[in-house]
């Protein structure tokens, strides 16, 4: 029998998941699209590779395991999976068609919309990816500023311009990779070193699970306008999350021009470019920045219900109140069982994150036994709480306990010396993003 969300005896029968993959490898080259939803950041042998369907906040892989599910799509899904006022919407436009000749009606009703709730929206482009946006509110900087360097903090996508910061640069230019560099988040002196007469903009992540020192966006902003440089939010993950405005509108600092993709449209593909009227303008004939699917009806539809939804729920605050509790209570956990000095939970309410330190062993093997052990009980987890809607309290009570059994279990095995003796596949591996600790400044302009 598959396992369930339950105290399961047994590891889940991953058989039919297995088969996949060795179907996919010899022609996927990687097997995944998208680097966190690949095996590598799951331990191999026991997390499933291959899911089928999801409903709420649970997923079943294609072995007929259920799950609790606190990845959420990697951010998409701020509602759950398959939340019926979006799938309405969804299937209401399907009737009347996906894709036009001319432009649609509901890219107007989501401008309005967008306008109404994210501060700096003066004006907005629609697309279709994170990268798309991000990229293009780089572009748009370059050409209002006529600069060309690039100050960036946070993971923006893989396109050159951010790529050529990473160590997964290889195929970019060596003059294009000359042309960006990162600044440390919260310290203001790494953006003060870095500024310079050729600095287009600086985009960040208002937060990714540090929250921004008193005062560090604001003087940030100040720096920015002080020095002719255009400041980008981008906001994957802030967006319609920490508030339906945003970071914007929970910090109250407004970005020349801001982006978005994941939560507001619950997992249908979209991304949203706003910003000042004065520099969204070039866009009108100066820059380039269409796509053929940027008007897709589906995924409009989805964003208008995803977002009224969010606004008449009050979804931020209902993110943060159930968020908060499983922060606060595997923090409470670790502390009764003694293991605070080496696993906390950190971040914001509505995502917050697991991590453990070096005194606990190899970190990427403590999070691969934890891992483990809670898929045995039907929680799929890669550290994260991105919380969602259909999270209900239950869920959250079902997971502490599954929590405070796993860490008791770890506990053990620290003390012990035996975390990758308990393993029971290979462990997950290191990602290649990186957000501190590597600032490096823009080469000089000749």
């Amino acid at each position: 029998m598959p396992n369930k969300v339950a105290f399961n005896e047994n590891y889940p029968d991953i058989t039919e998941s297995d088969k996949l993959y060795q179907r996919a490898k010899p022609i996927m080259k990687p097997v995944t699209q998208t680097l966190a939803k690949g095996p590598g950041q799951y331990i191999n042998g026991v997390a499933p590779k291959y899911l089928k369907k999801g409903k709420g906040a649970r997923v079943w892989d294609v072995d007929g395991n259920e799950y609790l599910d606190y990845n959420m799509a990697i951010g998409p899904l701020s509602l759950g999976y398959a939340y019926p006022r979006i799938d309405e919407a969804i299937v209401a436009q399907l009737k009347d068609g996906i894709t036009f000749s001319m432009m649609h009606e509901l890219e107007v009703e989501f401008a309005e919309l967008i306008h109404k709730v994210i501060p700096n929206a003066e004006a907005i482009r629609i697309s279709k990816t994170g990268a798309d946006v991000t990229s293009a509110a780089v572009r748009v900087a370059r050409a209002f500023t006529g600069r060309n360097k690039v100050l960036c903090c946070g993971y923006h996508g893989w396109h050159d311009w951010y790529i050529s910061v990473t160590s997964r640069n290889s195929g970019i230019p060596a003059a294009v990779k000359d042309l960006s560099a990162t600044i440390d988040y919260n310290n203001i002196e790494s953006v003060k070193e870095a500024l310079d007469a050729d600095t287009a903009c600086v985009i960040l992540e208002p937060f990714v699970f540090e929250a921004p020192k008193e005062g560090f966006l604001k003087e940030l902003k100040a720096l920015c306008e002080a020095n002719g440089t255009l400041l980008i939010f981008d906001e994957m993950w802030t967006g319609f999350r920490i508030a339906v405005g945003g970071a914007q509108e929970y910090f109250g600092v407004k970005a020349d021009l801001a982006c978005y993709s994941k939560a507001f449209a619950n997992g249908m593909p979209i991304a949203l470019l706003t910003g000042r009227r004065d520099v969204m303008e070039l866009f009108e004939e100066e820059v380039f920045f269409f796509t053929t699917f940027g008007g897709e009806a589906l995924s409009l539809a989805a964003a208008v219900a995803t977002i009224n939804e969010m606004i008449e729920k009050n979804v931020p605050a209902y993110l943060a109140s159930q968020g908060k509790k499983l922060k606060d209570g595997y923090n409470a956990i670790a502390e009764e069982l003694g293991i605070a000095s080496y696993t906390r939970c950190t971040g914001y309410d509505c995502r917050s994150l697991v991590s453990f330190d070096a005194a606990a062993g190899n970190p990427l093997e403590v999070k691969s036994y934890v891992q483990q052990d809670l898929i045995k009980r039907g929680i799929l987890w890669s550290g994260f709480h991105n919380m969602s809607f259909s999270h209900t309290g239950e869920d959250v009570a079902y997971t502490l306990a599954a929590y405070r059994e796993v860490l008791g279990l770890l506990k053990e095995a620290v003390t012990a010396g035996d975390v990758a003796a308990r393993l029971k596949g290979k462990p997950v591996e290191a990602v290649f993003r990186k957000v501190s600790n590597f600032n490096t400044k823009p080469v000089a302009k000749i």
